[in-house]
C-alpha cells in the first residue's frame, strides 16, 4: 500500500516535468520578430483595397485626388471638397519637372481628362465650305452708249430702267444747231463739187464724224435742206440698267446717255471670307441654288478670285460665270453655294491636333502635354504654332513632336486645376502662388489636424449634379445669352444692363447647391465669373467689351460642359475672324449664326461647332 502510493507521486511528477518541458518548447520567442506577422489594416478607397501594417500606417500620408497640395496623417475628408482621402504615393520622382502639374489617374478619371497621341502622317482634309453671294451682270459686257451728237434732248424713247434695247435702236433725239450749220455747209460745198471736191469731202467727213451715216448724208442731200433732230442708236444689244439724262438735257459729244447690260451670261459673285481662302481655288465646283428659284440646284466653276480683300468686312469674290440665254438669272439675286475641297498640308509629314485641345490666349495657341511615371501623372504647358485649319484640327508647325500625348478633353479643367496649384497656365505662362481657398462656413482648414476622424469609403465619383443646382446654371447661361444679344444689336448699354443682371445671379447661386468636387470647381466658375463681369462694366468702347466678352464665353462654355446637360439645348458657334483671326466662340440657344464680336457689320459670320444636347 505504501509503495503503491509512492508510485502515484512519482508519476505525477514526471508528467508535471513533461508538461513544463512541452510548454518551454512550444513557447514563442521574444528575440525573433521575423517569426510571428502584426495583423494588418485594411481600407479601401475608391474601389481598391490597400493593405498595411501597423509600422506602415504610421508614416502613410492621406491626399486629395483633386487637391494634391492637402497632406493627412490619416484617413478622412478634404477639407475643401469634402471628398473621402487616399493614400499617397510613397517618394517622389526627382526627375519630375517642377513646374508641371500633378495628377492622379483617379483625378483624371473624375475630371473626365482625355488625351490623344500625337502622330505624324501625311494630313488632307476634306471641307465643305458655304458661300453667300448675288448674281451680277458681266462687267465685259456692260455698255455706256453716248451722244455723238452735242445738243438738247428732244425726245427719249427709252425712259426706264430694265426696258429691252436692240443694236440699231433709236433711244433718242437730239437737237443740234452745231449739226445743222454743219449740213448746210455739206449743201453748200454740194453746189460747187465739181470745181472743188475737196470742200465737199471735207464737209462730209465733219458729218460722218458725227455718227450721221451714209444714208442719212445722202437724204440731207437729195431734199436739200438740214435735218433738225438727229437720232442716237444702240451700239449693242441688252436692257438698259440705267438711265442718265432726262428730256431737255444739254448733252456733249461723248455725254453717256444710257448703261446697257448684255445679261445672256451673267456673274455668280460670291463672299469668301478670309480664312476659307485655302479651301477656294479656282477650277472649283460650286453647287449653288438661288432664292428666287426653289428647288432647282445649279452647278459650276469658279473662274476668278479677287486678290483683293476688302478691309472692312474681310472677305474677296469669287466668280462663276453662268450663261443666261432665257434671262432666268437677274441681277442682284440672291444665291447660296457649297464648295466641297480638299486641303493638304504644306508637307508630306505633319501632325495634327484636335481643335477641342488648343486654347487660344489671343496672341499665342497653347496645349497641354501629359508625361507619366510609374506612380504618377503630369501636365505641361505648352505653346505651339498652328498652321492650316483641317476642318476639327489644326495643323501644327511647331511646339509638338510625334508620339507626345497632349489633353483633347478637359482642357480646361487641367488649365483650372494648374492657376490653382500655381503652376503655369494659360492666363498665367509664368506661373504664380496657388489659390489659398475661400470660406467654407467654419470648415476646419487644417491641414495636419490632431482630433480623430471617422474613416469613410468613397466610390471614386463625382457627385452628380442636382437638378436644383442644374438650373442654376442654365439660369446663368440664359443670362449670358442676353448679354450675347445686346451685343449683337451693338448696344452697349443694354450689355452692361445685362451683365450687372448676370453678375447679380452668380453672385446669388447658394453655393450649397454644389456637393463634393463640384463644389470646388463652382467657386472656381464664381471667382472668374465676378472678375470678367466687373472687367467688362469697366470697359468704355463696345469693342473693348467685346474683347471680354470672349473669356467671359470660354468660362460659360467650360461650365455648360462639366455641369450638363440641360433641359434646354445650346449652341457653341465660333467665328475664325474674331481676336486678330484668332478665333472665338461664343453660346447660342439658336442654330441660326448671330455674331456678338461684329454685329450689324458681319452678323452671319460664324459656324456651330458643337451642340450642348
Amino acid at each position: 500500500m505504501k509503495t503503491l502510493f509512492k508510485n502515484k507521486y512519482v508519476l505525477l511528477g514526471a508528467t508535471l516535468f513533461i508538461g513544463f518541458l512541452l510548454g518551454w518548447l512550444i513557447k514563442p520567442s521574444n528575440h525573433h520578430p521575423d517569426s510571428y506577422r502584426d495583423e494588418s489594416s485594411e481600407h479601401q478607397h475608391n474601389g481598391a483595397t490597400y493593405s498595411s501594417t501597423i509600422g506602415q500606417t504610421e508614416n502613410q500620408i492621406w491626399t486629395c485626388s483633386m487637391h494634391p497640395q492637402i497632406r493627412m496623417n490619416e484617413p478622412g475628408q478634404c477639407p475643401i471638397c469634402g471628398m473621402d482621402l487616399i493614400p499617397a504615393a510613397g517618394g517622389g520622382d526627382s526627375d519630375a519637372n517642377p513646374m508641371a502639374l500633378e495628377m492622379t489617374e483617379n483625378a483624371m478619371k473624375l475630371a473626365n481628362i482625355q488625351t490623344t497621341v500625337v502622330g505624324s502622317e501625311s494630313l488632307s482634309a476634306t471641307r465643305e465650305i458655304r458661300l453667300n453671294g448675288k448674281v451680277q451682270a458681266d462687267e465685259r459686257k456692260v455698255y455706256v452708249q453716248s451722244s455723238h451728237i452735242p445738243g438738247r434732248i428732244e425726245q427719249l424713247n427709252v425712259n426706264f430702267t430694265g426696258e429691252p434695247v436692240f443694236r440699231g435702236k433709236v433711244l433718242a433725239m437730239v437737237y443740234s444747231p452745231e449739226l445743222v450749220t454743219a449740213q448746210q455747209e455739206l449743201l453748200q460745198a454740194n453746189k460747187i463739187k465739181s470745181t472743188q471736191p475737196e470742200l465737199f469731202n471735207a464737209a462730209k467727213n465733219k458729218l460722218i464724224n458725227w455718227k450721221l451715216s451714209e444714208t442719212q448724208i445722202n437724204r440731207i442731200l437729195e431734199n436739200g435742206k438740214p435735218i433738225d433732230r438727229f437720232p442716237i442708236l444702240s451700239d449693242v444689244n441688252g436692257i438698259a440698267v440705267e438711265k442718265k439724262v432726262n428730256l431737255g438735257d444739254y448733252v456733249q459729244r461723248g455725254t453717256p446717255v444710257y448703261e446697257i447690260a448684255d445679261l445672256s451670261s451673267v456673274w455668280l459673285q460670291f463672299e469668301v471670307y478670309e480664312s476659307d481662302l485655302p479651301w477656294v481655288k479656282v477650277g472649283d465646283k460650286v453647287s449653288y441654288t438661288l432664292s428666287s428659284i426653289p428647288g432647282e440646284k445649279f452647278e459650276g466653276v469658279v473662274a476668278f478670285i479677287d486678290p483683293v480683300i476688302d478691309p472692312q468686312t474681310r472677305v474677296t469674290m469669287a466668280r462663276v460665270e453662268v450663261k443666261n440665254p432665257k434671262g432666268t438669272f437677274k441681277p442682284e439675286m440672291f444665291a447660296t453655294g457649297k464648295v466641297k475641297n480638299e486641303l493638304k498640308t504644306s508637307s508630306t509629314a505633319s501632325l495634327s491636333v484636335p481643335k477641342s485641345a488648343v486654347m487660344w490666349t489671343g496672341e499665342r495657341s497653347v496645349v497641354y502635354v501629359k508625361t507619366a511615371t510609374d506612380t504618377k501623372v503630369y501636365f505641361s504647358l505648352r505653346e505651339v504654332t498652328l498652321g492650316a485649319s483641317l476642318g476639327d484640327a489644326y495643323e501644327v508647325k511647331s511646339g509638338l513632336e510625334a508620339g507626345e500625348e497632349i489633353v483633347t478633353y478637359g482642357t480646361f479643367t487641367v488649365d483650372a486645376a494648374a492657376q490653382l496649384a500655381g503652376k503655369p497656365s494659360m492666363m498665367r505662362p509664368e506661373g504664380g502662388a496657388a489659390m489659398t481657398g475661400h470660406n467654407h462656413g467654419g470648415m476646419n482648414m487644417d491641414t495636419n489636424p490632431t482630433s480623430e476622424k471617422t474613416t469613410t469609403k468613397t466610390t471614386g465619383e463625382t457627385k452628380v449634379l442636382s437638378k436644383e443646382a442644374k438650373a442654376a446654371v442654365e439660369k446663368l447661361v440664359n443670362q449670358y445669352i442676353l448679354v450675347k444679344n445686346a451685343l449683337v444689336k451693338d448696344n452697349l448699354t443694354e450689355a452692361d444692363k445685362q451683365v450687372k443682371s448676370l453678375q447679380k445671379a452668380v453672385s446669388g447661386t447658394s453655393m450649397a447647391l454644389f456637393k463634393g468636387d463640384n463644389h470646388n470647381k463652382w467657386m472656381d466658375y464664381q471667382k472668374r465669373m465676378n472678375a470678367q463681369t466687373t472687367q467688362f462694366l469697366q470697359t468704355k468702347k463696345i469693342d473693348e467689351a467685346r474683347t471680354v466678352f470672349i473669356e467671359l464665353s470660354n468660362i460659360l462654355i467650360e461650365m455648360t460642359h462639366d455641369f450638363g446637360p440641360f433641359e434646354q439645348t445650346f449652341y457653341i458657334q465660333y467665328c475664325p475672324m474674331v481676336n486678330q483671326n484668332k478665333g472665338a466662340e461664343w453660346l447660342s440657344i439658336s442654330k441660326t449664326v448671330e455674331n456678338p464680336y461684329y454685329g450689324a457689320k458681319m452678323n452671319d459670320c460664324g459656324e456651330v461647332t458643337k451642340t450642348i444636347q
